[in-house]
């Protein structure tokens, strides 16, 4: 993996690699250590409490998060498997690719995540609340899901504005 993380970004909707499937994550290596660590500079300078690869343009199966801002929260998660969901609860969630929008997604309350380490072990953990909801947030992304795809006709309404403000700026830093 030779990219340069310090040019490294965010990109926003409507970009296509957003709606790609990811590709498993095979080399547990140095680089791939170095990119965990961009990504949760990039979610920390985004106040976010998730990152996923594809959220800065690599299509990988892998995503960072911390649910509160202390360091030692820090969680790395590469090549997800949620089961065993149970509950359902709707919070409000807004996502670094889509700046400006927030609206209610119903989730999972409770989840177990399956996952590797960056040393490619195997682990398992039981989520709910806050985490599993950034748990499932985060392996939507993977899937090339985002919570548009998981948003209410009100809310469609209400970010109308909102997202072809996106489309118009993507398109004009595409020409």
């Amino acid at each position: 993996m030779s990219i340069g993380l310090d040019t490294l970004r965010i990109i926003h909707y409507p970009d296509p690699r957003l709606r790609d499937k990811c590709a498993p994550v095979t080399m547990f290596d140095d680089d791939l250590a170095a990119l965990t660590q961009r990504m949760l500079e990039l979610m920390r300078d985004g106040n976010g409490v998730g990152l996923a690869a594809p959220q800065v343009g690599l299509l990988q199966r892998l995503f960072v998060m911390n649910h509160s801002g202390e360091p030692s929260d820090d969680r790395i998660f590469v090549n997800p498997r949620i089961t065993d969901q149970h509950g359902s609860v709707e919070g409000e969630e807004g996502c670094l690719s889509l700046p400006g929008v927030h609206v209610a997604v119903r989730r999972a309350k409770q989840c177990v995540v399956t996952a590797q380490d960056l040393d490619g072990r195997e682990f398992v953990v039981q989520t709910e609340d806050l985490i599993a909801r950034i748990c499932q947030h985060e392996t939507d992304h993977l899937n090339g899901v985002l919570i548009l795809d998981r948003m209410g006709p009100s809310d469609r309404i209400a970010t109308k504005q909102t997202l072809r403000a996106l489309e118009d700026n993507y398109k004009s830093n595409e020409s």
